[in-house]
């Protein structure tokens, strides 16, 4: 039979998620040194910060538990970090630079918020509303730096990255196009169009 408990699993997800803020705290110092739109920079470098502090955070939910402040390598974040270092070796543009590695950072952020979320539910459960307080703060500031960087996507990086893929296809292109079209005849009130 097995002796494991949900507080054991927390406190092992707990250390797991320590040392992925850990290694981020050194992955997103490169992130923002790669970016080379100042806002994705900027973005990169606020999250650093936010990222201290949920290391913080996590440490006095340690603290709060009577539990050893101690990591568990996090081999998930481990090798989200290694594909973003990957695409940093990559010789893309700066504008598709720029939208992989939003990506990149996207991709650390949903593993995140899932961990946050599984911890909030589980401290709740078991009635450690403090540490679930500290948790869902952190929760919270990952949901904000994931729609950050959506709208940093969504708001020019990912179409410039197209447009240079793609430079034939222009908005002045198909607005020439629509504009050539004829409209077709009105019909008279009662009979339906046929196709030719």
């Amino acid at each position: 039979m097995a002796d494991g408990t949900l507080h054991d699993a927390f406190i092992d997800e707990l250390r797991d998620t320590y040392d992925a803020e850990r290694q981020l705290t050194k992955a997103l110092p490169k992130l923002a040194k790669a970016a080379k739109s100042p806002a994705l920079r900027d973005a990169f470098e606020s999250h650093l910060e936010e990222t201290r502090g949920h290391v913080d955070r996590l440490e006095r939910a340690f603290e709060a538990l009577d539990e050893k402040v101690r990591g568990k390598h996090c081999d998930g974040i481990a090798g989200i970090i290694e594909e973003g270092s990957a695409i940093m070796g990559e010789d893309f543009d700066e504008a598709t630079m720029d939208a992989c590695l939003i990506a990149a950072g996207q991709r650390a952020e949903h593993y995140e918020m899932a961990a946050y979320g599984t911890l909030v539910a589980w401290a709740r459960a078991m009635n450690h509303e403090e540490v679930a307080d500290l948790l869902q703060q952190t929760l919270d500031e990952e949901k904000a730096a994931d729609e950050t960087l959506t709208t940093l996507a969504e708001g020019g990086i990912n179409q410039q990255a197209a447009d240079l893929a793609h430079p034939e296809v222009s908005e002045d292109d198909e607005d020439d196009e629509e504009e050539d079209e004829e409209p077709a005849p009105p019909q008279p009130a009662g009979k339906a169009r046929t196709r030719k």
